[in-house]
């Protein structure tokens, strides 16, 4: 049986002309003009009356419709031919096959499925002018009526050239992999299996030794192979203080999923006893599953036959809403039952969201022949949505504080009964600890370390800067209870704060620089207008994926336009953008191989982003934590990079500290910089600096203007000229400006338009060819290269 969209109207018609066959016509009424000054009447739009009419049995209408209908779709049969969409061939033929089988034998349930068709209708929202069939019956000379009329043209051809496109569109959308920084690292071997053998000895479960052959990681890192043994088969907490970019993430996450599986392996004989019991209770009710299956499949089938045409206006991957369908309740008790039988397992704190990210890309990576769940939560997202993920009762969970506490607090039930957690984990925890930050941490701790207390729980803490101790200063030594701090006072500390009661296993495999080996510092003393200069200058000279990092919002804003307006198109990261828009810029940044992102501390720890040549300090750092997990983004898993410091005046008391916390024993080298393109580099940047200066005061003045004006209007109130930021110009001084920044925008073009690194060598040879061949004079150095060419002609002049 076939039934159309649009069904509904027709058939609600129906009922209302049913026993009354019409003789005359409709005629209007005319409606007196004071009835509308009453509201009661405000929607109506016209009165229609019906005099001439005969009452008659409902089985003779039905008669007089099959008389009259080949006429009907005969006359009708231009317009219908212009409403109805094109079917694919394929769907077609269906449509036919199924026509002939209605016809072949009409179905009692013809009302029922006209009422089905009606619901879904209403449920998809579709308003769309379709063909109408009153009558099943009729659908064959229809058919026949329309294969004998010669067809009109189609005035929709491109609506549905568009639509076979994506109906023949194949389901690659829905299997595409989601797009992150992370898949670079995690699929740079996939393709052929590494051997994992060094990682037995480290007694990883099997499931995750098949997925780390999978990724290629054929050998575990330092801090993996002294802390996976003590965390599995010891069972211990890990302090765990190792360089940046040397695997934290898997040292903790393999003991977290061991864990759980553990879990699961002892749960197992009890689900098993009550799925036996469960079974055994089904058999009494089979009768009843056998009526309800083949209800279920009726309806289906039902729903299939009238909704073809339907789903050819859908793309792959919608969900069709199916109403009047029954489902059997105690399936869904037998779900709820297992799920209140799966707790939360393992809990991952990070302090930034991009972080929190990252961990659960890596847990998945490893996880993924386990059956084990994950969820994030996180701030800047829909909280309702991760409340529906905490519903499917993931047994470990990715969060940050905030919205971890917020949760929390309104008591949801995965996070309610915190006593059964098997591992905490606290990335970055030096950062997580800090005095006048993460209040909702602490009180997390609280909780976990009093009320929901579990003795059997491990606990894990990681981080680049975990043993490394600032010089405490000369005037707090002086006061009485003042102690001196070092690596085991600040360790006993932070295992306080945790709620770390038993010894656990401490690896400190950091150097004295707190840096990598890899790491080449450099450093630019300037003034601080000087800055930009340098900055565009080594963006131009060596470009490569850098990462400029600032101490200010503002900052940020301000570079990132001058260097849009310099065509050097930075991604921007801070945290007054929304959540989408920072990860999906993380996600292009790592997409190109020559691109520069502008950031806050927000990148400053744990991103793994592959091959980040460059770092840049624009601002020094305010801590030496701060220094080590910035300068950390590059030279990651024994690569080379490079960092450099733009010092001006007010940074020096910064570099200072820094300098004597890390206890550098030789001075950080001078950039090299050629000063033969400095001033054509000065040149552009002032030119820019005068655009983006401009460009910002109009924005600003538009958008303080057009809120008072709104808030005035909104009260309305008359606003003085006064109020106005800036002066209100004419349209002559208007006109003026716009043609002034027209200029400086055509003069910088010109001046971008032309080569900054010029080489300098003049040739005018004749040749038998007309063409002399120069060797390649400009070579692209990298800043690596430039940097070691530096030191080495240093090293020649003191022999």
């Amino acid at each position: 049986m076939k039934a159309r969209k649009g069904g509904r109207f027709r058939s609600s018609f129906k009922l209302k002309r049913k026993g009354i066959e019409v003789v005359g016509e409709w005629k209007t009424v005319p409606i007196d003009p004071n009835l509308f000054a009453e509201e009661e009447f405000r929607d109506i739009v016209c009165l229609e009356e019906l005099t001439d009419y005969k009452l008659v049995s409902s089985s003779k209408v039905g008669k007089v419709k099959e008389k009259k209908r080949k006429a009907e779709s005969a006359s009708e049969e231009g317009s219908e031919e212009v409403e109805e969409p094109v079917v694919p061939p394929k769907k077609k033929k269906k449509n036919k096959d199924l026509r002939r089988q209605t016809d072949k034998g009409n179905t009692p349930n013809a009302a029922e499925i006209d009422v089905l068709v009606d619901k879904e209708a209403k449920c998809n929202e579709i308003v769309e002018e379709e063909t109408i069939y009153e009558d099943h019956g009729h659908v064959t000379d229809s058919m026949s009526s329309r294969r004998d009329t010669p067809k009109k043209k189609k005035k929709k051809v491109p609506k549905n050239k568009d639509f076979q496109a994506q109906e023949a569109l194949p389901l690659i959308a829905t299997s595409k992999k989601v797009k992150n920084w992370t898949t670079e690292v995690l699929s740079a071997s996939s393709d052929q299996k590494a051997d994992v053998s060094a990682w037995k000895d480290l007694f990883v479960p099997e499931p995750v030794l098949q997925a780390l052959s999978s990724l290629g990681f054929s050998a575990p890192t330092p801090i993996q192979a002294l802390a996976l043994p003590s965390a599995i088969r010891d069972n211990m907490d890990v302090l765990g203080a190792a360089e940046t970019g040397s695997g934290k993430t898997l040292a903790f996450a393999i003991p977290m999923i061991h864990s759980v599986l553990q879990w699961q392996k002892s749960n197992n004989s009890t689900t098993r006893n009550d799925s036996v019991s469960k079974e055994s209770h089904q058999h009494h009710d089979e009768p009843r599953w056998e009526n309800e299956d083949e209800a279920e499949k009726l309806t289906h089938q039902q729903v299939e036959d009238s909704g073809d045409e339907d789903d050819a206006s859908f793309t792959t991957g919608c969900v069709r809403v199916l109403e009047n369908v029954e489902f059997d309740s105690s399936d869904e008790t037998h779900t709820v039952g297992s799920n209140k039988n799966r707790p939360l397992l393992g809990l991952v704190l990070t302090p930034t969201r991009e972080l929190a990210v990252q961990v659960k890309h890596h847990i998945d990576a490893v996880a993924k022949f386990t059956g084990i769940k994950t969820a994030i939560l996180v701030g800047g997202m829909a909280a309702q949505k991760q409340e529906r993920v905490l519903n499917q009762k993931p047994e470990i969970v990715i969060a940050t504080p905030g919205r971890l506490w917020e949760l929390v607090k309104e008591r949801h039930p995965h996070l309610s009964n915190l006593r059964q957690l098997r591992c905490l984990v606290i990335d970055e925890a030096d950062r997580m600890v800090e005095k006048g930050h993460f209040l909702e941490l602490s009180q997390l701790l609280e909780i976990l370390n009093d009320s929901q207390y579990n003795p059997r729980r491990q606990t894990f803490v990681f981080s680049a800067t975990l043993t490394l101790v600032h010089q405490t200063p000369a005037r707090v030594l002086q006061k009485k209870n003042a102690k001196k701090m070092d690596k085991k006072t600040k360790l006993e500390l932070l295992m306080e704060k945790v709620g770390i009661k038993g010894k656990p296993k401490v690896i400190d495999l950091t150097r004295k620089e707190a840096t990598v080996e890899t790491l080449t510092e450099t450093r630019i003393h300037c003034n601080t207008n000087e800055k930009d200069y340098y900055l565009y200058y080594f963006l131009l000279q060596y470009p490569g994926r850098t990462m400029v990092f600032a101490n200010s919002i503002d900052c940020v804003k301000r570079l990132s336009s001058l260097l849009t307006i310099l065509n050097c198109d930075p991604l921007p990261l801070h945290a007054n953008m929304h959540q989408k828009q920072r990860l999906k810029n993380l996600e292009r940044f790592a997409e190109r191989e020559s691109y520069v992102l502008l950031t806050t501390d927000v990148a400053a720890r744990g991103l793994d982003i592959p091959n980040v040549q460059h770092v840049i300090h624009y601002q020094v750092p305010r801590t030496s934590e701060l220094y080590v997990h910035r300068s950390g983004r590059t030279a990651r898993a024994a690569q080379e990079g490079l960092s450099l410091l733009l010092i001006g005046p007010e940074d020096l008391i910064n570099f200072r500290k820094i300098y004597k916390t890390l206890e550098k024993s030789e001075e950080l080298p001078f950039f090299p910089v050629d000063a033969k393109c400095m001033t054509s580099i000065k040149e552009r940047m002032n030119l820019a600096r005068q655009i983006e200066k401009a460009e910002f005061f109009n924005s600003r003045a538009k958008q303080h203007n057009s809120w008072l004006q709104q808030a005035a209007e909104a009260l309305e109130m008359d606003l003085d000229d006064d109020m106005l930021m800036g002066k209100k110009a004419s349209e002559q001084e208007e006109s003026q400006k716009q043609k002034m920044l027209k200029g400086m925008k055509n003069q910088l073009k010109h001046m971008l338009s032309q080569p900054l690194f010029k080489v300098l060598m003049k040739t005018k040879y004749p040749t038998q060819s007309g063409k002399l061949l120069l060797p390649q004079t400009s070579e692209s150095i990298s800043a690596l290269g430039a940097m070691s060419k530096k030191q080495a002609k240093k090293k020649k002049s003191i022999k």
